[in-house]
């Protein structure tokens, strides 16, 4: 994940997705409208520091709050990079909330149709999942 555009201080900015680990709610290319210094709970999709690579920016959704900070997952359950692999992400590397996703326009979508079919569908909110508790303890 990249960091596109931020001034210092700014409460929002926005990020690019890389990778596969949040499909099929975030798919790689997406930009991502970040909230930052955000209230985050349970459920939420967070732009955080990667707790062993501190200057590599990820989104994961967070699942629970356990001894040391957040368990948190990708989307994705066939995608590794999350804290079945780093154990729980501290409190101080979580930057964000993520509210909306923008998926870039394509190069192969010359007809007016395409373009509002695009139109219609490049920018969704990105909602809490309240249930993703839940699913972990069913695992």
């Amino acid at each position: 994940m990249t960091e596109l555009g931020r001034e210092p201080m700014a409460p929002f900015g926005v990020a690019e997705v890389t990778g596969p680990s949040m499909y099929p709610t975030l798919a790689h290319g997406d930009r991502l409208l970040v909230h930052y210094g955000a209230g985050l709970r349970a459920g939420d999709v967070a732009v955080m520091r990667h707790p062993l690579q501190q200057d590599l920016l990820i989104v994961k959704r967070l699942v629970e709050r356990r001894e040391g900070g957040w368990w948190v997952l990708g989307d994705n359950a066939y995608a590794e990079g999350d804290s079945r692999v780093f154990g729980t992400v501290p409190d101080e590397l979580l930057l964000g909330r993520v509210r909306a996703r923008y998926r870039p326009r394509g190069e192969g979508q010359p007809s007016v149709r395409s373009a509002v079919a695009w139109a219609f569908s490049a920018l969704r909110p990105v909602l809490s999942d309240r249930s993703v508790s839940r699913r972990l303890r069913a695992r």
